[in-house]
């Protein structure tokens, strides 16, 4: 599994709550990052789930496969 096989939502953040962009992974509970564009925030939330992986994998937690992988078994 790779960061890009994970559904990633991506949404805009008002001024009131910063500007720029904010992504989520859905699978992967807690995981998100932002940035000041959309592009921005899905690089930056790649680098998440990397980081939400090595710390689960650390912790002995499984890791869920994305639904594109689920859906295909």
């Amino acid at each position: 599994m790779k960061p890009q096989d994970y559904e990633i939502v991506i949404r805009p953040l008002s001024e009131e709550e910063g500007g720029g962009y904010f992504a989520t992974v859905p699978e992967l509970p807690g995981c998100m990052s932002d940035g000041e564009t959309p592009q921005e925030a899905l690089e930056n939330v790649y680098d998440a789930i990397g980081c939400w992986m090595e710390a689960a994998s650390e912790m002995g937690r499984a890791i869920p496969a994305p639904r594109s992988y689920r859906s295909a078994a």
